[in-house]
């Protein structure tokens, strides 16, 4: 709830400051500033979509999805990133562009606009700090971001005002520009490797095998498969081949996993026999295509 509440707050502020921010970019000629406003603007539209979908994420799991609704959270990120990068683009782009035909910047306006902007978007990172889920991560990294861009934008504007090197204008909107840009790709790479089901970051299957195998009971283990849903639950499933008393195994090897920062496990409980006989089907496919039917007809 906590997490929502904050991020409602933050687009209700984001929103209101771009439109602020726009207009302020506009009076002041500053390209930095409306550079800013665009990725404000993007910002707020990807915090309300995050709004939205953290909202569904909370749902509990049913017929439709039944692993739940964690990856809405996860596609909030997606579309959030993407909003920054092609922001970023466009900024970097108009930036070049203004550096070739220098335009009047009104200085004064734009210092006061700047410390406007830093107050309130301290204040906004503020509110938005706490939260743990990544899209909760992403939200307050725009803040942050926010606030960097305007001090930068504020530090510029006093040098411009007192040296007046208006390129020095174009060169910070390309520069945080640039940093959203690296910022966004890094983001993107975690959301995609979620939902190409890599196993989750610090986790080793091998030595996880390693580990479960040397538990009393337990004389094989296979088809291990770790997964996370949202980048902060992991989930495994496997098969574990044992001749001892399953409650007891599968107690031992729920704790083990638990150490490996797996919370929800399903085993696949096997004896040695259908072990054995599942190999010996294994060998004789490979062996020899034909020979196993032929089998089967005596």
């Amino acid at each position: 709830m906590k997490t929502e509440k904050n991020i409602l707050i933050a687009f209700i502020l984001n929103l209101s400051f771009s439109v602020f921010e726009f207009f302020g970019g506009i009076i002041t000629g500053s390209v930095a500033i409306v550079s800013d406003a665009v990725h404000d603007v993007g910002d707020a539209a990807s915090i309300g979509i995050s709004y939205f979908l953290e909202k569904k994420s909370k749902k509990q799991p049913d017929e439709t999805y039944t692993y739940g609704y964690a990856r809405y959270s996860v596609l909030g990120s997606v579309i959030t990133t993407v909003i920054l990068l092609f922001g970023s683009v466009m900024v970097i782009y108009n930036a070049f562009r203004r550096i070739f035909n220098p335009v009047e910047i009104n200085y004064n306006g734009m210092i006061v606009f700047a410390v406007v902007g830093v107050v309130l978007n301290f204040l906004a990172a503020y509110i938005t700090r706490e939260g743990d889920s990544m899209n909760q991560k992403a939200v307050n990294l725009h803040m942050l971001e926010d606030v960097l861009g305007w001090a930068v934008v504020l530090i510029g504007a006093v040098v411009m005002r007192f040296t007046d090197v208006s390129i020095l204008d174009s060169i910070m909107s390309i520069g945080v520009a640039a940093f959203i840009l690296v910022n966004s790709l890094k983001n993107l790479k975690d959301v995609l490797d979620l939902f190409l089901e890599k196993t989750p970051e610090g986790i080793s299957v091998e030595e996880i095998k390693e580990h479960i195998s040397e538990i009393d009971g337990v004389i094989d283990v296979h088809h291990i498969h770790i997964w996370s849903m949202d980048g902060q639950t992991n989930y495994a499933t496997m098969h574990i081949v044992t001749d001892d008393d399953a409650d007891k195994v599968k107690k031992s090897i729920r704790e083990e996993l638990s150490e490996h920062g797996i919370s929800h496990a399903t085993l696949e409980l096997e004896t040695k026999d259908a072990k054995c006989h599942e190999e010996h089907c294994h060998v004789e496919h490979k062996s020899s295509g034909g020979h196993h039917h032929h089998h089967h007809h005596h």
